[in-house]
This record gives structure tokens, sequence and C-alpha cells, in this order.
């Protein structure tokens, strides 16, 4: 087996983000409605969404050179979403257009307390296929660092991280939306970033806070992924690595709107280790930037720039919660 590349040997290269392209539709309501019931919501709103374009554009605006692989069909969204990822800097030679499927949506209920709720509709995401990952494979042999979701064909995910990890690549997945994974992608797995609900599918045990958090970490460590980060919202996040576990407590924010916070994280945290952060490092900057990204409203609207990070801004931010 290839031994992947350790978070404080990375080389200052460019990463690779597999997955989806979306257009959000975001509902702004009081509470989720009832079976039945019709609400009459605060404010709508259309952005640029999905997991996989708002990681990339995550990891572009804390500090990393990305690449995006995608689908987007060939209609106004698809246009909108490839126009808005250039817009950041990202490479978007390898987001092809599907003639034949619409660009993934997402409809987003956003709650008075912050929280969402999000159906997802795949359309071109669901056509990201093996063939296109070998149409990038170069891409993915020459990154430091391979991010992946599951919004896109679990076939899809699983030959992208077999090309990055026979290349020597480290592996990040965020496995979202959660689903049963088979066992023989647990060891080459390099970064396995789940939240609450994703971790207690993954693993069996109900995750809540960061004890249990650290049961699920180690159950997913024994399985053979190297390290294991659980985002625990406002309780912060559960580290599990070689080096033992550690629990790093979030920052104290006002959220407006929690879409697109992980997502945040992740950018980060992989922008981090890019640089050659240790892993601990590599979350504080991912935490640093999830927590100015919930005092915004909307997915990629709300995902901050390197410098908004700085000491000053981010004491800014503490101090007017």
């Amino acid at each position: 087996m290839t031994s992947p590349i350790s978070s404080s040997a990375l080389p200052k290269k460019s990463l690779v983000v597999v997955g989806s392209l979306n257009m959000d539709l975001v509902l702004r309501v009081p509470r989720v409605p009832d079976a039945g019931e019709t609400l009459t919501s605060h404010a709508f709103s259309v952005v640029p969404g999905g997991k996989g374009a708002n990681q990339a554009v995550a990891c572009a605006r804390l500090g990393a050179k990305v690449i995006q692989i995608g689908r987007v069909g060939a209609d106004a969204f698809g246009a909108a979403l490839r126009q808005a990822m250039a817009a950041d800097g990202i490479d978007i030679d390898h987001v092809s257009t599907d003639d034949h499927a619409a660009t993934g949506v997402a409809t987003i209920l956003v709650d008075d307390t912050a929280q969402n709720r999000i159906i997802l509709a795949p359309g071109a995401n669901a056509t990201l296929t093996t063939a296109h990952l070998d149409a990038a494979a170069a891409c993915i042999e020459r990154a430091s660092l391979v991010v992946l979701q599951l919004e896109v064909p679990l076939e899809t995910v699983e030959y992208a991280i077999g090309l990055a990890h026979r290349a020597g690549r480290s592996v990040l997945l965020n496995p979202a939306p959660a689903q049963p994974l088979p066992d023989r992608l647990w060891t080459v797995i390099d970064f396995l970033i789940p939240n609450e609900s994703e971790a207690t599918i993954l693993t069996g045990i109900p995750v809540s806070d960061p004890d249990s958090a650290t049961k699920a970490a180690e159950f997913l460590r024994a399985k053979g992924v190297r390290h294991v980060l659980v985002t625990l919202g406002e309780q912060g996040v559960l580290i599990a690595g070689p080096d033992g576990t550690h629990h790093l407590p979030a920052h104290a924010v006002k959220a407006v709107d929690t879409t697109a916070a992980g997502d945040t994280f992740i950018g980060g945290f992989a922008a981090g280790l890019l640089e050659g952060m240790a892993v601990i490092e590599a979350a504080r900057l991912g935490q640093r930037a999830a927590s100015l990204c919930v005092t915004r409203p909307g997915a990629q609207p709300s995902i901050p720039f390197r410098l908004e990070l700085s000491d000053e801004a981010n004491a800014d931010m503490i101090s007017a919660r």
C-alpha cells in the first residue's frame, strides 16, 4: 500500500475537489412546516451551492489552488455556477456539461434558529462517471490532496479515491449525505470529516457530544481511517488520529445561517494542510472560517476570504457576538 502524505509534509501545490455543483433555492422560514401546513417565508434567494462547489470555493478563498471536477447541465444554472467558480480563481476545465440532465438543485429551509434542512435534486451530478475522472487523472495524480463528498455516485467517489491513493495523494472524504460505505474504503482515507448525524449513521453510535464523538472516531480509526474529525456545531470538533484524541471548542458567535459551515471548515482545514500546518492547527483555521461563515446568510456568499481571518478581524467577529 502506498503511504499517504503526512499533513506536515504536504507540498504547497494544488488540491482537487471531486464533487457536486448545485444551485441553492433558499427559503428563510420561521420554523419547519408540519405535514400539510403552508408557511409564508421571510425571504427567498437563489445562490451557488453544492457540497463539492462549496468546499472548492472555501479552499480557494482560504488560500489553496483548486481544481474542480464535476458536472452541470446545459442551462442557466450551470452557466452561473461555472462563472461563480471561475470568479474565485478555481480551475473549472473539468467541470463538464451534460446536455440531457439539468443542473443539480437544492431546496434549503433555514429557520429562525439558523438551522437548515436540505432536499437535493442531483441532476447532472448523478452523471459524473469514472470516464470523467480518467480525463482528469493527471490533475489528481499531481495534486497534494483530493477532497470528496457523497453528492455524486459512490462508484465515482471510490474510483477517484483509488486514483489518488495509487498516486500517493492524500484523501479527504466528507461522507455527506451519509450512506453506508464499503469496508475497503476505510484504509485508503487519510482524513474523514463527518458531522454528528453522519458519524452516527457510519458507526451506529449515537453522536451528540465530544464523548460520544470520541467513541465514534475510535470506531472509525479501528477500521483503518488515519484521521477522523467529527464536527459538532457549537460544541466544536473532535479530532482523533495517530497522535491521540483532541477536542477543540467552537468559537462563540451569533449564528444566522449554518448552511455551508461544514464545507467552510473543510476548506480551511484543507488549505491549512497544504500550507504544512499540523492537523490541529489546520482544524483551528477551519473553525475560524466556519465561525465567520455562520454569521452570514447563504452558502457560497457566506464563505469568508483568508484576509477576513486576520487576528484583528477574528477578534472583532467574536466580540460582536
